[in-house]
């Protein structure tokens, strides 16, 4: 059985990171979820709280909104990143410059315990380790979580302190029912 490929007969974890800088922030994000659910063979378990950051890299742009959710699976890393992209599509995203803003942004961070390295994807996400904004919700709705590599999020979180510029803005978004 190929590495990339899920056991047909049980449904897989994958944790998503999600952002959006443009219009209406909350908004986007939640239709994200309602649009994920919606895909056949995905279900969205759980969403963490919200959290406003500063952009990383890029051109200068409004703050981020940020969120992780854990979803269960029958897709395969390939085909969940493909409807991660038709969603995004959905919500107008326009891919202009690396990083740029961006009304909808999903990035497959986790994906069961594997190690994914294609043109297309990477599983665990390269900057992963790097960033608080993402860790921070991703510590929510994957507590004790470690990666294949064996470190444990919430090391390398701490690794990164002091951490700035990631406030918590509440609950807003909810897995839909």
């Amino acid at each position: 059985m190929s590495a990339i490929l899920p056991p047909r007969d049980r449904e897989a974890f994958a944790f998503l990171g999600l952002g959006s800088n443009l219009g209406d922030r909350l908004a986007y994000l939640q239709q994200a979820m309602e649009l994920l659910h919606t895909r056949p063979s995905i279900r969205v378990d759980e969403v963490s709280s919200v959290y406003e950051t500063a952009p990383v890299g890029g051109p200068e742009q409004d703050p981020y909104l940020n969120i992780a959710a854990r979803v269960a699976t029958r897709r395969s890393p390939r085909r969940l990143l493909a409807a991660c992209l038709g969603v995004e599509q959905a919500l107008g995203r326009i891919r202009r410059e690396r990083w740029g803003p961006r009304t909808i942004d999903i990035d497959i961070l986790l994906y069961e315990d594997r190690v994914i390295s294609t043109r297309r994807l990477q599983i665990p996400h390269p900057r992963l380790g790097e960033r608080p904004f993402v860790l921070i919700p991703l510590l929510e709705v994957a507590p004790g979580k470690t990666l294949p590599d064996g470190r444990s999020l919430a090391t390398i979180l701490g690794g990164l302190a002091p951490i700035e510029g990631v406030h918590s803005v509440g609950s807003q978004i909810t897995a839909p029912a």
